[in-house]
């Protein structure tokens, strides 16, 4: 039986690079977000990542150290690491909302097709919460499987979806960008966090009719 939970700090935490989730924990809730190959332009993603070392580097982490992650828990005050996440996926999410790139899944058909790879196996493999599939990228909640196949999970989805678009579009090549981002949701106040931005990141993207929202079997806490 699938049983999604929030971060309990007394059980085991594994910290990833380079896949999903970087922090891992077994049955954990996760708020995740993967874009097109083409939603930011090479020279802003560069700013991005310039930026985002350099505020390591200040607060005394080697930004090129591939532990840098594991890092940042031992060596930040708890408000310290909630700045790093405010700052730099603000920057993100701001970019992504001004609608860059060819922005496939502005496509109703397209969406469909992550909507689909999404709730295919909801409530069997995992538990799918609340999504959004904006123009140029996709969040969601999702949560109740063990690390490793979380893993496998969103390379699933990535690679699925990735075969389908490139079909329909008659084309081949990258679809969606290899890296991705991840936060574990701790509790229930956080959940409510997450799938409101989520709900809300249309509008404030000023969006009328060019996303798809929705949810899964993973219900949102009430208050």
């Amino acid at each position: 039986m699938l049983s999604a939970r929030y971060f309990d700090p007394s059980l085991r935490t594994t910290v990833t690079r380079s896949h999903l989730p970087h922090w891992e924990q077994t049955g954990g809730i996760y708020f995740i977000t993967w874009r097109l190959a083409d939603s930011l332009p090479p020279q802003i993603w560069s700013r991005w990542l310039e930026a985002r070392s350099a505020w390591l580097a200040d607060h005394g982490i080697d930004p090129k150290d591939p532990e840098w992650r594991a890092r940042m828990q031992v060596r930040l005050l708890p408000e310290e690491r909630r700045e790093f996440t405010r700052e730099f996926s603000r920057q993100l999410e701001t970019q992504l909302d001004a609608g860059l790139g060819k922005c496939l899944l502005r496509e109703a058909d397209n969406a469909k097709i992550v909507v689909e790879a999404l709730k295919h196996f909801d409530g069997s493999r995992y538990q799918l919460g609340d999504f959004v599939i904006m123009p140029n990228h996709v969040h969601l909640l999702v949560g109740g499987m063990p690390r490793d196949r979380m893993l496998r999970q969103v390379e699933g989805w990535k690679r699925w979806t990735a075969r389908r678009l490139n079909e329909r579009q008659g084309r081949s090549g990258r679809v969606w960008q290899a890296e991705d981002f991840d936060h574990l949701v701790r509790d229930a106040a956080a959940h409510r966090r997450f799938a409101r931005y989520i709900q809300e990141n249309p509008r404030k993207a000023g969006l009328r009719c060019d996303a798809v929202v929705g949810r899964g079997s993973l219900e949102c806490p009430e208050a």
